[in-house]
Formats: structure tokens, sequence, C-alpha cells
């Protein structure tokens, strides 16, 4: 499925649920006959598993969002794949900061820059971009925004170490931050290449060894 495709299809899947929404919000007001109307649920085995709320990227409620995604999934999605579970995930999280952070991942995902074993790596992720204190969070924007340009290797990982430290990142997390803000040529050249370094510190070693090649057969 292309990256446009995948656009599509969430956007269709967040003006549906938008619809919705506003049809039980008018029913929850006015209810019928008077009588207030419960909130929307599904039943699974006899037991009712409420309908996950938008998340919005708000710091104070990643918390609940994620405990409300692993039960879900736990009853409803157990047998599904992680790319399915991720995707089902992101259905749910729209607005404010949250718009952009998705679409990265969802750039990253249909490019192959990043791959989760299991969802609760994904969780994880979410948790480290939203769910820190103030100055952890302004450290992970910080983090985000951060892009090699017109930097040679040496002086990016250097502003990248600065950046990361504090920011709540680490290992896999990390490393799909590094990979990101470095250009884009030396990042496909890197893809491409056999024997992905495991650590961070690989990382650095090997990106600065392909860059510096890189500009000198310029």
């Amino acid at each position: 499925m292309s990256q446009i495709d995948l656009y599509t299809i969430i956007r269709q899947q967040q003006e549906q649920l938008a619809a919705i929404q506003t049809q039980i919000q008018t029913l929850l007001v006015g209810g019928v006959g008077g009588e207030a109307v419960p909130r929307e649920v599904e039943r699974e085995g006899g037991v009712e598993v409420a309908k996950l709320q938008i998340f919005d990227g708000t710091p104070s409620k990643v918390a609940g969002f994620i405990t409300a995604c692993k039960l879900y999934i736990r009853m409803r999605l157990r047998e599904e794949l992680v790319e399915e579970q991720v995707q089902w995930i992101l259905f749910y999280v729209q607005g404010r900061a949250a718009d952009v952070w998705k679409e990265n991942v969802i750039e990253e995902l249909e490019v192959g820059e990043v791959e989760y074993e299991i969802v609760e790596e994904f969780l994880a992720t979410l948790k480290k971009e939203f769910g820190g204190g103030e100055e952890e969070s302004m450290k992970a924007a910080e983090l985000r925004k951060l892009e090699q340009e017109e930097r040679t290797m040496e002086e990016f990982i250097q502003e990248f170490k600065k950046a990361a430290r504090g920011s709540g990142y680490e290992g896999r997390p990390l490393v799909e931050k590094f990979k990101r803000g470095m250009n884009r040529v030396i990042r496909k050249k890197l893809m491409e290449a056999g024997n992905q370094p495991s650590s961070i510190e690989q990382w650095y070693r090997r990106a600065t060894a392909l860059n510096r090649n890189w500009r000198g057969s310029r």
C-alpha cells in the first residue's frame, strides 16, 4: 500500500469517526425521551468494551490513552498483525501537535525506516513523545525538529547528542530520531547497506564514515 493510499484511508476513517462522534454527542446532550443515553460500547463475550477516545497529544491524557489501547487490543485485536494494531492506534491520534507526529510516523512506516516487533514498542514511543514533564517535552520537541541540513555529520551528531540529553529518548526510538534527522541521501545509503548498526554509538560511527566518503566523492 502506498503512502498516499494510507493517508487517504486514515483521513476517510477520521471523517467517518467525526460524523459518528457528532451524532453520539447530540444524543448524549439531548437524550431520547428526556433520558440520557449511555456512551457507545462494544460487547465482546458479554463484556462491554468502551470505544477509544481521541488522543490529541495532551500530556496529561497519554497514560490513560495507552492503558485503553492495551485493554482494547488485548480484548479485540489480539490476533491482528502488529502493523494493523499500530495503524488502529494512529487512527485515534489526531488534533493539535499529534497530527504532525502521526504524519511522521506514517511516513517512516511506509518507507521502512521504522518497524515495530510488538505493539508495546510503538506505545512506548508514543509515551516518550507526549508523556514527559515540561522540560523533557521541550527537549523531545527540540530533538524532533533537529535536522542535519548543511552541517557535517560530526556537527550534526554533536547537536543531536546535546538535544538528546534529557529528552527521554534512548535505545531504538533514539536511533529512529537520529536517522530521521540526517540528510536524506545519507539515510538512504545507510538503509541500503547491510549489517545495520544496533546501538546509537554504532550509528554515529557508520554515519560519520559514510558522510565523509560521500562528501569526498562530490
